[in-house]
């Protein structure tokens, strides 16, 4: 149930967190040179906003090569951005804000900047705010994953101590049926001693009158003697 609530708790923040995406430009040295671009910062893992730009980038843009942690596209095509095909250069990486996800994008006669290029600017910035939301929303997703299924794991120890709630309130009622038979055995056991007791104490009269009868008969069977020899 714990972890349940850990998890609920963990799909708020993460939608609450979605509501929160920055965008800056700044100044970043790539390869050796330093170059003006965009950076959008988010609170996620590092390794899952990687690889999600990536895979984002190579649908959105164009093929997407990786060099000593560099992503490049050649003639990336980004209609929403500019028309004409742009030398795309990325980098992502981690700081005391989060992750972040920094590009540069090269038109051939200038790099998109808010003083040069307002317009592409703007909507490279929007392009970069599309990535951000679909980053939070996969992450929310994940977590209502999660949270599915710790619900599922709660419910299944639900049903398992109901159920061994059950099996014992059945042993009990096993029991006391049981005990109700021991008991009844006990009662009869008892009438039945009383019985054999009374059986014993009827035997015993019956061998006293065995025994009188078989000296009566004795003493008869002397007396005939006792004539048989009297006469001569």
């Amino acid at each position: 149930m714990k972890g349940f609530i850990l998890a609920v708790c963990l799909l708020i923040a993460g939608v609450t967190q979605a509501q929160s995406v920055q965008v800056v430009e700044n100044e970043k040295e790539v390869n050796g040179v330093l170059r003006r671009g965009q950076q959008l910062s988010v609170q996620l893992d590092p390794k899952t906003v990687e690889k999600t730009w990536k895979d984002y980038l190579g649908k959105k843009a164009g093929r997407v090569k990786t060099s000593k942690g560099v992503m490049t596209v050649e003639g990336a095509v980004i209609d929403t951005i500019s028309r004409q095909p742009l030398r795309l250069t990325s980098v992502t990486g981690s700081d005391a804000q989060g992750s972040y996800v920094w590009w540069n994008l090269d038109m051939g006669t200038d790099y998109i900047t808010k003083e040069s290029t307002p317009q592409e600017y703007a909507a490279a910035e929007k392009f970069m705010r599309g990535f951000a939301r679909q980053l939070y929303r996969n992450d929310v997703f994940r977590q209502i994953n999660e949270a599915e299924e710790v619900l599922k794991a709660t419910k299944n120890e639900q049903d398992r101590v109901v159920k061994e709630a059950n099996s014992i309130q059945l042993s009990i009622e096993k029991n006391k049926e049981r005990r109700k038979e021991l008991e009844a055995e006990l009662v009869r056991n008892a009438e039945d001693l009383k019985k054999l007791e009374e059986s014993v104490q009827h035997n015993i009269k019956q061998q006293e009158a065995s025994r009188q009868r078989v000296q009566d008969m004795q003493k008869a069977v002397e007396a005939v003697r006792a004539k048989l020899l009297e006469i001569k």
